[in-house]
């Protein structure tokens, strides 16, 4: 279940929030507003490790380039093709 706390909340109380959120992220409003949130260092970095990489054409891994050449646009996408020129 999401934390909310108010900035003043957690200002008065910031140890037992920050022990908190090592469990589950703390969401930190501001005059009634979602601000920020307050998470584990474990968790920022599982975040942060779902950050898309970016290659030079030239640098792209073999398995990230087949699956891009074994990928097809759905069925649906042909409703576009009138759009592409040939």
């Amino acid at each position: 279940m999401p934390q909310t706390a108010s900035s003043v909340e957690v200002s008065k109380s910031f140890g037992r929030f920050s022990r908190q959120a090592l469990e589950s992220p703390l969401t930190i409003t501001h005059h009634g507003h979602e601000s920020l949130v307050l998470l584990s260092h474990a968790e920022y970095l599982r975040l942060k490790s779902r950050d898309r990489q970016v290659y030079a054409i030239d640098e792209v891994p073999d398995e990230i380039a087949e699956g891009v050449r074994a990928a097809r646009a759905p069925a649906e996408a042909a409703a576009f093709d009138n759009e592409v020129e040939s």
